[in-house]
């Protein structure tokens, strides 16, 4: 294999690459199912993230034992690959600083992330990146908590290029539900669904407009869910428009049975990984000039797409010859 540079180095400037995430962001917030969860991952490995719900799961007048029960499993051997995260209750809200400060306190060093929700302007993103980076210093947590926002209200998706471009914001996620309730009864019941959610023009909008800000500054757009998880093929068919159509790059689940069915869907086929490997090699060989690969041409710009091709398979875990984990992700 040639020696030319590795892909991340020779054809991306610093600040063109997104963090690797997996394809899957699986939320769970009652204890069994948290704990499930748990274990699937670490027998899975890291192709999902999951994130412990302190928001919605959290029981009224319960929400101090519950942050205590996350720090718990944020703690435990189940979180075996560092790939857990928190949702944490609104800006404004009593819960707020209580559930990051609980979290960063008790936790801090296994949280892979904090998920913000319903902000209502970059402002309170701000406000909020400012609250947790004062948790982590109190507390001597001295490695960075990357911050996810979940785009759900109209001030959000109005400043979203700004939410997009903060530093400390790593992934953006819609979310679906609480967007057309803002709406007051305008946006029909049936845009909540697996084939409405992808033809009413204002949920269409607002999807593309989140891919389109958290690409344009190197961040993970992250799909909304789909209710329907006893459907299989429904579950696999909407995150397959999610990623071909709209530009996503990470789905949320909402039961373990929408797991692999996202990452089946988010997986390039075999055709694609073969192809991929075949013109990276090559480019390789040439030291990244251009080439000319089955009567096609390629340069620089579709080196990019073919490497992009290859971490998604590895992110979604499917099998690469040795030689190519091991020259380009570090472990077979």
């Amino acid at each position: 294999m040639s020696q030319a540079l590795h892909p991340k180095l020779a054809l991306f400037e610093d600040g063109e690459v997104a963090t690797a995430l997996p394809v899957v962001d699986h939320y769970c917030g009652v204890e069994v199912r948290m704990r499930k969860s748990l274990e699937m991952q670490a027998q899975m490995g890291p192709v999902f993230d999951i994130t412990l719900d302190c928001e919605d799961g959290a029981p009224i007048g319960g929400e101090a034992e519950h942050v205590a029960l996350v720090a718990e499993m944020l703690n435990s051997a189940n979180n075996a690959h560092g790939r857990v995260g928190a949702r944490v209750h609104p800006l404004g809200t009593a819960s707020f600083e209580a559930d990051v400060d609980g979290l960063i306190a008790k936790a801090g060093e296994s949280l892979a992330y904090l998920m913000l929700p319903k902000p209502r302007s970059a402002a309170e993103v701000e406000a909020a990146c400012l609250f947790i980076d004062a948790s982590l210093q109190r507390h001597g947590i001295a490695k960075p908590l990357p911050v996810h926002v979940l785009i759900e209200t109209h001030g959000a998706l109005r400043d979203v290029q700004q939410i997009a471009a903060h530093p400390r914001i790593e992934s953006l996620s819609f979310g679906l539900m609480d967007f057309v309730s803002a709406h007051r009864g305008a946006i029909p019941r049936h845009a909540l669904s697996a084939e409405g959610q992808f033809s009413h023009p204002l949920v269409m909008r607002a999807k593309l407009e989140i891919a389109a800000a958290a690409h344009a500054f190197a961040k993970t757009p992250s799909h909304c869910v789909v209710t329907e998880f006893k459907h299989a093929a429904a579950i696999e068919a909407s995150a397959a428009r999610a990623a071909r159509e709209f530009g996503y790059t990470r789905m949320w689940s909402i039961h373990p049975s929408q797991i692999q069915p996202i990452i089946d869907a988010f997986a390039p086929s075999v055709a694609e990984i073969d192809e991929a490997i075949d013109i990276i090699h090559a480019a390789m060989d040439a030291d990244w000039a251009p080439i000319q690969h089955r009567d096609t041409l390629h340069d620089r710009a579709s080196y990019r797409y073919f490497w992009q091709v290859l971490e998604r398979a590895h992110r979604t875990g499917q099998a690469l010859p040795i030689e190519v984990e091991l020259a380009f992700f570090g472990a077979p």
